[in-house]
């Protein structure tokens, strides 16, 4: 008899999964909130690799959307379509199917022409790309229709004008082999105010303070394509950067390492705002270095001294260490903030190489280039 094959779960067909436990991460500290969130998995047939990530279909917050509403002045019981062309209320789609916070150019055109708004047409132009950037930031599609309140709608035409509420990737926390039946994620609450008006990031906000253990988690899983470890019998090294929520996929790796008994040394980097009230699973890699699943952690606390220090100042530091295991060619693994962190780090390995590995700029550059191609520096940036 032929075994029955494996659920295939995606957006259209997402597993509901349930919520099973939380915990701040960042207990005491008054500037950022990190959660570890634990999700059951128990009987779905769901299964992942370290590496890999957890595709959420988030909704939005109902206060956000019956504010909306109210600017908009309708009452949210207008019929309207949603994304799968479906008759709904307003207020159910703009909860569930719609993007309500970044407004598209579609809209944003569609108010300059019902106002005679110049100024945003012009903004609209292709070349104002960055203009258009500028002008948006800090506002969201409330604070746009209240500087053009001419701007009339029918409802069925304004949400023909937004953009469909889009999957949220998290980097998964934790190994199906170490922990059957679960899926850990750590998340980190964007937040921040506006133009007087607290704003908090979609998913984030959604899966951290409004889903309960009784609200359903619509998800699937992303495959983490070339994010992943090296076979459990080799003894290659590792070395893993992942400050803030980046350490997730690490705190996989090293679970599956420990299940495996694998082989290589592993380092790991990881750096928050404040050691006492952000050092993330300092328990579990204290344990980790006790039973020699891991062999060396470095840290980097930005604001526990005047002088702020980053992961890629460690890694600088630590140069000489460093260089030694990319000698015995260690995989490179990074993963977080694309857009300050990941440039930061990849000028610091081009620094070690050349201090350390006596290398011309070129000749880094090139070293950088063939563990590329090698598949020993993989980033999972975003």
């Amino acid at each position: 008899m032929t075994e029955p094959l494996p659920p295939v779960f995606n957006r259209k067909n997402p597993l509901i999964a349930k919520l099973c436990s939380k915990k701040l991460l960042t207990e005491g500290c008054e500037t950022k909130r990190t959660w570890h969130l634990e999700i059951d998995l128990l009987g779905s047939g769901l299964s992942f690799t370290p590496g890999d990530s957890l595709a959420l279909l988030a909704q939005n917050d109902p206060a956000v959307a019956n504010e909306l509403i109210e600017t908009l002045g309708f009452s949210g019981d207008e019929t309207v379509l949603n994304t799968a062309k479906e008759e709904t209320t307003l207020s159910k789609a703009l909860v569930e199917n719609y993007v309500i916070t970044t407004p598209d150019k579609k809209l944003l055109r569609s108010i300059a022409e019902k106002t005679g708004n110049t100024e945003l047409s012009s903004l609209l132009e292709p070349e104002k790309k960055k203009d258009l950037a500028d002008h948006l930031w800090g506002r969201d599609i409330i604070d746009v229709l209240r500087e053009n309140t001419e701007a009339k709608f029918e409802a069925s035409e304004f949400v023909a004008l937004l953009k469909k509420l889009n999957v949220r990737l998290y980097s998964i926390a934790s190994s199906l082999a170490y922990h059957p039946d679960k899926v850990d994620l750590t998340v980190a609450i964007v937040e921040y105010e506006s133009k007087g008006r607290k704003r908090q990031g979609v998913c984030s906000s959604w899966i951290s303070e409004r889903v309960t253990e009784d609200c359903s988690i619509p998800c699937f899983i992303t495959p983490g394509k070339g994010f992943r470890l090296p076979e459990a019998d080799e003894d290659v090294p590792i070395i893993m950067c992942g400050p803030g929520t980046g350490i997730a996929p690490f705190r996989a790796f090293l679970q599956e390492r420990k299940k495996t008994n694998a082989k290589g040394e592993a380092w790991l980097f990881f750096g928050e705002i404040h050691e006492q009230s952000c050092y993330f699973y300092k328990d579990e890699w204290e344990e980790y270095l006790a039973d020699g699943t891991l062999n060396k952690v470095s840290t980097a606390w930005s604001r526990d001294q005047d002088e702020k220090v980053y992961v890629q100042h460690k890694i600088i530091e630590e140069g000489a260490h460093f260089w030694s295991y990319l000698e015995k060619g260690a995989i490179f693994y990074v993963c977080g903030d694309a857009e300050r962190m990941a440039p930061d780090v990849d000028k610091a390995l081009h620094q070690v190489i050349m201090q350390h590995g006596g290398k011309s700029e070129e000749e880094a550059a090139e070293y950088v280039s063939e563990m590329k191609a090698g598949k020993r520096y993989r980033r999972d940036v975003y």
